[in-house]
């Protein structure tokens, strides 16, 4: 019987259940196999051994070669692929769209799912690829030029007024400048490419010149002034204090007042006071029961803008105008904000002066009428008040001091005696260290002995003395005046003189290393100093100027001479020293 098989037939279990074979053969896995294969002991365990350290020293060296092509691979894929570029995101008009502008031209482009909505921001940066999709957002770019805002247009958009001879331009907002408050004259920063506003930046001025509170001196804090003092409160508390009289009567209340005389009088002070009590009346229930206060914005604080006039003035054209404006614009702002704004201008003679017909460019001619303007659109003192100190008001434009912008006009004498004293008593105070032996001297209380010390001091400033003279006048009646020491005293000369006499005692204090007192000597020698100094005294170049300040009109003034040491005492012609 023959065996016939078919091929294949004759091995059914060698060729096809016998495994493929693969590439992927892990040796050191056969290595193990063949180890557990042979007997312990067998010396063929000590060469196969030595074949695994040698294929797993091959298989590190294999891993950290393609490492290092990895690494070597993906740098040339940086520095082979084309670079992204950078766009400004314009506008976001759909789920995964964006309009966006790249190197001056517009593109309506896709943008990468994997970019949040909330970094897709009107204004910022963008990075975009070959295909001009957004595939990440940079922010707002920091660098920009500065534009002043000059008109906040009602459907949102801005508009910019540039340089002479330059187009005016309109942007859009950014996202984060969109339902920000702006208003004319605001610097705006905006995007290189000029579309985008991008940033309000911080007035530098605006601070300047706003108090966050109101100031605190009160009327117990000036030394003397009574009859100024009584007159600016007559002014403003009563119609306030007393509103359903001023009522009955159709009384219009004042909205400006003028403080003017000589420099170093209390003005400043007596302004800030002003400001202090009236808004302390205001915020407290004394004003709710009258019709018309119930009609206007309650009143919860104060806020002083404290401006001197200089610092308006401003050598680029038009921006001294917007200063002004700006400023009753913060007073506004304020006053919606609840609180009752001060405007206090010091040396205003330097802003609001006299306009000139002249051919030449005059700050006055175009700054008077801004701030006259302004005024007009301020109601009563329960808007906006208005105070004004000057040393010259002589020289402030007839329009600014007229009835219905500036109501009130109070003026601020030199002290006498008795209002010398009291301004003494202000610094010269009994808590102040005294010397011992005073004290002793001329009574146990401290009180007493201050009295003493000041009656010293005003005895030697308005003593009527050769060495109190300073300068003598003739008239043109014919008649001679000598002004001593006195004629020129104020409220700034007796600080000082009382801050000269408690330098003294400090360093008399320091070199004896004892605790020492105030001396009245101290204080004589502090009047002496503070007189030989003469930088209150007028030069005589310039005396017209300074015959103001002292309430003498120089057009009655014929000749001049001074007592000064190491001047000249012969008379001068004024026509030869102006």
């Amino acid at each position: 019987m023959s065996d016939h098989r078919s091929p294949g037939q004759d091995m059914p279990n060698d060729r096809r259940d016998a495994p493929s074979l693969k590439t992927d053969i892990d040796p050191l896995g056969l290595i193990e196999q063949c180890l557990a294969s042979f007997a312990e002991g067998d010396p063929r365990q000590k060469l196969l051994y030595k074949v695994r350290h040698a294929v797993m020293l091959s298989e590190a060296t294999a891993q950290q070669r393609e490492l290092e092509f990895q690494k070597v691979s993906e740098v040339v894929a940086k520095l082979t692929a084309p670079a992204n570029r950078i766009g400004i995101l314009v506008d976001v008009p759909g789920e995964g769209l964006a309009r966006i502008v790249v190197g001056g031209a517009e593109y309506y482009a896709n943008v990468d799912p994997r970019v949040p909505d909330t970094d897709l921001k009107i204004g910022t940066q963008i990075l975009v690829n070959e295909a001009y999709a957004v595939i990440k957002t940079l922010g707002y770019d920091r660098n920009g030029p500065i534009l002043k805002l000059a008109e906040a247009m009602p459907d949102g958009r801005l508009r910019f007024e540039q340089e002479m001879g330059r187009q005016s331009l309109v942007l859009q907002r950014s996202t984060d400048l969109i339902g920000v408050d702006l208003k004319a004259g605001d610097e705006i920063r905006i995007d290189p490419s000029h579309r985008i506003a991008i940033e309000k930046l911080v007035d530098r001025n605006a601070g300047r010149h706003m108090l966050d509170e109101t100031p605190k001196v009160t009327w117990e804090q000036i030394g003397g002034q009574h009859e100024a003092i009584a007159a600016i409160r007559k002014a403003i508390e009563y119609p306030l204090l007393h509103a359903e009289t001023f009522e009955r009567y159709k009384f219009s209340q004042p909205k400006g007042f003028l403080l003017y005389g000589p420099p170093g009088c209390g003005k400043t002070l007596i302004g800030q006071a002003a400001a202090g009590s009236l808004a302390k009346l205001v915020s407290e229930a004394k004003l709710g029961d009258t019709t018309d206060v119930d009609k206007r914005l309650p009143v919860t604080s104060g806020a002083f803008l404290h401006v001197k006039g200089p610092e308006i003035l401003n050598m680029w054209l038009g921006e001294s105008e917007r200063i002004v404006r700006d400023l009753f614009q913060q007073a506004r702002a304020r006053r919606q904000g609840g609180a009752l704004p001060f405007i206090f201008i010091d040396e205003a003679e330097s802003i609001l002066g006299t306009r000139r017909a002249m051919r030449s460019f005059n700050i006055s001619n175009t700054l008077v009428p801004m701030f006259c303007s302004e005024m007009d659109g301020i109601e009563s003192l329960r808007d906006v008040v208005i105070i004004l100190a000057s040393n010259r008001p002589d020289l402030i434009d007839p329009a600014v001091l007229r009835p219905g912008r500036i109501d009130r006009k109070i003026k601020v004498d030199r002290p006498n005696k008795d209002s010398a004293a009291e301004i003494l008593k202000v610094y010269l105070t009994t808590d102040l260290p005294l010397d011992p032996a005073s004290v002793t001297e001329r009574g146990a209380e401290p009180a007493r002995t201050v009295s003493v010390l000041v009656q010293d001091v005003i005895e030697s400033i308005f003593r009527r003395a050769d060495d109190n003279r300073v300068l003598s006048i003739r008239l043109r009646s014919g008649q001679s005046k000598v002004l001593y020491k006195g004629d020129l005293v104020s409220g700034a000369i007796l600080a000082s003189i009382v801050q000269r006499a408690k330098e003294k005692a400090i360093d008399r204090a320091i070199q004896s290393g004892q605790t020492a007192g105030l001396l009245a000597k101290d204080l004589l020698d502090a009047v002496s100093e503070e007189f030989r100094e003469g930088e209150m005294l007028p030069p005589d170049d310039a005396a017209e100027e300074w015959l103001k300040l002292l309430d003498h009109h120089p057009e009655q003034v014929v000749g001049i001479s001074s007592f000064r040491r190491g001047r000249q005492t012969e008379e001068r012609l004024v026509n030869q020293i102006i």
